[in-house]
């Protein structure tokens, strides 16, 4: 007889997403006890973030700082100020922001509390939900990083007022994305409406970035670990990251708009898309004034696509569209 045990590791993967501003919700959010905030420095020059929370690190944002560097910087920092697993970790900022504190949280002294508050659509829409978090390595995205759920996520669309007009178109092709793996009802929205509607109309960007986020949502929990159906999340970034590796011309919306106008072309092209839907789709991107096609060397580009992590025994792992708000 052979007596057998198992040690299982069992975590909830639940993140509570709210709503409303920073001032009235973050008191009802945050756990009594130590809480260090991270901060955009850029951020908290606009919104004085760090007058609310006593003890915040400003940290510089953007895709050339999210990097193992910065986050040796931020675990440095908080070995100084003799940080122990007790504490909270806040994040303020956009999804760069976010991935270096959800990184930073789920490595420091093996893993301790945190909170996002995005403050960029694309990081409201994306970046801050699911619980993935990493840097980039080697010139590719996200090669290092973790799986490691924050306990809420708050969007304040007062913090969007601010974003430049390149961040913020930029940010609608991953409701785009979404809209077309789950939601055909928030496609025809995007037909119906255009850039400026959503810029004015506080109202609808709001249910647009609701629906948007639930689609995603629903599918981070039926596959935190990324095993299955959550690979249609990377609709459109295959192509995507391989363009943010090769050239700093684009920026992620701006390469994943490029990405989905692509699969949705090479969809249609294999028979697996009906042309209608697949012009649809490019003609909603060209809409949003985002670009749909880029001249890059294509031995490059297939290069660069061979290393991303999503691809199987060497193979380029391509999500392909089949019909648009019903691909789960």
């Amino acid at each position: 007889m052979h007596n057998h045990s198992e040690l299982r590791f069992l975590r909830e993967q639940t993140t509570q997403i709210c709503s409303g501003t920073i001032s009235s919700m973050l008191p009802t959010l945050l756990p009594k006890g130590r809480v260090v905030a991270i901060v955009d420095a850029e951020v908290d020059a606009l919104h004085n973030i760090s007058e609310l929370i006593p003890e915040s690190v400003l940290i510089p944002a953007g895709e050339e700082n999210k990097n193992m560097q910065l986050v040796e910087m931020l675990w440095q920092e908080l070995a100084d100020s003799k940080v122990g697993r007790d504490v909270f970790l806040l994040g303020v900022g956009g999804g760069v922001v976010c991935d270096i504190v959800g990184f930073a949280a789920s490595t420091w002294m093996r893993g301790v509390r945190f909170g996002l508050v995005p403050t960029t659509l694309l990081a409201q829409v994306d970046a801050a939900i699911g619980g993935k978090c990493g840097v980039n390595f080697g010139g590719y995205k996200n090669m290092v990083g973790a799986f490691a759920p924050a306990e809420f996520v708050l969007c304040d669309a007062e913090l969007l007022t601010t974003l430049p007009e390149r961040e913020f178109r930029s940010a609608l092709s991953e409701m785009i994305k979404a809209a077309i793996i789950g939601d055909g009802a928030l496609f025809e929205l995007f037909e119906h409406n255009d850039y400026h509607a959503l810029r004015s109309d506080a109202t609808l960007l709001g249910e647009m970035v609701r629906r948007s986020v639930e689609v995603k949502r629903d599918i981070v929990s039926r596959d935190p670990y990324e095993s299955g159906v959550r690979r249609l999340l990377n609709l459109g970034h295959t192509m995507a990251h391989a363009i943010e590796s090769l050239t700093t011309e684009y920026n992620h919306g701006e390469a994943v708009a490029i990405g989905l106008a692509y699969v949705a072309n090479k969809a249609v092209a294999q028979g697996v898309l009906p042309q209608s839907d697949g012009e649809r789709i490019v003609g909603v991107i060209e809409r949003y004034g985002l670009p749909t096609s880029v001249e890059l060397d294509e031995e490059a580009l297939e290069e660069a696509m061979q290393h991303d992590k999503k691809n199987r025994n060497g193979e380029i792992g391509w999500v392909m569209p089949h019909n648009i708000g019903n691909l789960i």
